[in-house]
């Protein structure tokens, strides 16, 4: 069956996209990053930290902790939601895999994937070794994501079709971007740690529903960031890395297309796209998700009324969240079904709590997941999902809904992010430490280091 996923028209040509982004990363002005894309920035970096705290406790996370202390990886640099402390390296790869342990942090289309788990964990394991300004790392963290957006274009979605889980690949290119901006390299060696980037960059989609996903991020933080050291050291690799013969593009795309860097000056910044979630499943479940709650809020009726139920999505979502008979939390989250089953309970699919092999079992749930039909349709967004729910008195309700459509509105958006925030952060840190850390966030731009920062976070 052919994909039917829709991507943006791709921008401008260039046949040395790896030397035009190198220039890009050392040469921005910090003053090209005006006040909206930097509260944008702030927002991401607000849920980095909620999703990151509340996965911390994650198992997956125990295990990474305990192997870097038991392997001797001492160190300075803190871990979000945990009293170890190991090297910048394992800190970005821990404190990485522990935001995406939940599934429930922000995504792009223009990446095909979670943007700010790679580049976030990265910038500031460094910034904090460096003793660098909060300023220093909101620049960093947006020239990372325009780094990573725009090599996911570049990529097209053969990469992601393929099975590459484009956090992982493509994020390795905005962690190392990033912290090459922190570091200060020139345009040649910021070249050189996208060639060390790209050979490293890795990660497979048939782990999603397994510890390896959330690991996915976790090496692309660590990989980027030693990318960027390596390459401040003096270490070589090539300086047209995305376009050469058998490089990143070649091997892992068959329609890679070296895009030029912000050809419209004027036009957004990638992160002020950025995509946040509010219920912790996949991204794709949630245009469903929010379709369902629109009808519950406008038709009232309970899930013993429902008959069957079918969602009308684009194909792709077979290939990444269509898991039909979960039996762990972890692939109830890349279950559209069950996540449909749940929302027609009235279940708060923003609970991460939900999200067990108990609520997989639920005999109510699997009865009503089994109602649900998957069929592919193509709407103009590939995140889009029109819901029909055939109930027991012949009405049959119908309701389109569209996530994939980013904010206008930063107060609305901010209110909802702090909400979530809160939700998260305050079962872990207390309701004071919490308050703290938002304002530390929301006040990153001002602050002369992030040591504050990452103290208030654990």
């Amino acid at each position: 069956m052919p994909d039917t996923h829709q991507t943006a028209p791709r921008g401008a040509e260039t046949e040395t996209p790896t030397r035009d982004l190198a220039a890009w990363i050392a040469g921005v002005a910090s003053g090209e990053f005006a006040d909206r894309p930097r509260r944008w920035a702030r927002h991401a970096i607000l849920d980095w930290f909620g999703v990151t705290l509340a996965g911390a406790t994650d198992p997956l996370v125990g295990i990474l902790a305990a192997d870097a202390v038991d392997a001797g990886e001492g160190g300075s640099a803190r871990l979000v939601g945990r009293k170890e402390t190991v090297t910048p390296a394992f800190a970005a790869m821990i404190n990485g895999a522990a935001s995406h342990a939940l599934d429930y942090d922000d995504v792009n289309k223009r990446l095909h994937g979670h943007p700010t788990v790679p580049v976030v964990p990265a910038v500031l394991a460094l910034a904090e070794q460096r003793g660098l300004a909060g300023r220093d790392v909101v620049d960093a963290f947006i020239i990372g994501y325009e780094a990573e957006c725009l090599i996911g274009e570049m990529m097209g979605l053969a990469h992601y079709d393929h099975g590459w889980h484009a956090t992982a690949t493509v994020g390795t290119f905005g962690a190392a971007a990033g912290c090459a901006r922190l570091l200060g390299l020139d345009a040649d060696k910021a070249a050189m740690a996208l060639g060390i980037a790209a050979t490293q960059a890795a990660g497979l989609k048939s782990m999603f529903g397994t510890m390896c996903k959330p690991l996915h991020a976790g090496k692309a933080a660590m990989n980027g960031l030693m990318a960027a050291r390596w390459a401040a050291a003096g270490f070589t690799s090539r300086a047209d890395a995305l376009e050469c013969a058998q490089g990143f593009g070649a091997t892992q795309s068959t329609d890679f297309q070296g895009l030029v860097v912000r050809p419209d000056p004027s036009a957004p910044f990638a992160v002020e796209e950025n995509l946040f979630k509010y219920h912790a499943a996949c991204y794709l479940t949630h245009s469903s998700i929010e379709a369902i709650r629109a009808l519950r809020a406008a038709h009232p009726f309970t899930a013993a009324e429902v008959k069957s139920v079918r969602t009308f999505v684009d194909a792709g979502h077979r290939k990444v969240c269509d898991i039909p008979e979960p039996e762990t939390g972890l692939q109830v989250k890349f279950s559209i079904r069950h996540c449909i089953a749940m929302a027609v309970s009235g279940m708060d699919t923003g609970d991460r709590e939900i999200y067990t092999e108990a609520t997989a079992k639920r005999p109510d749930l699997v009865s009503l997941r089994r109602k649900v039909e998957v069929v592919d349709k193509v709407h103009d967004s590939r995140h889009a999902a029109e819901i029909v729910i055939d109930l027991a008195d012949g009405r049959s309700l119908v309701q389109f809904f569209d996530v994939g459509v980013p904010a206008d509105d930063l107060d609305g958006q901010e209110k909802r992010l702090v909400a979530k925030f809160y939700r998260l952060a305050e079962p872990i840190l207390g309701a004071d430490k919490a308050k703290r850390l938002e304002d530390l966030v929301l006040g990153l731009d001002e602050a002369r280091d992030v040591a504050g920062l990452m103290a208030a976070a654990r």
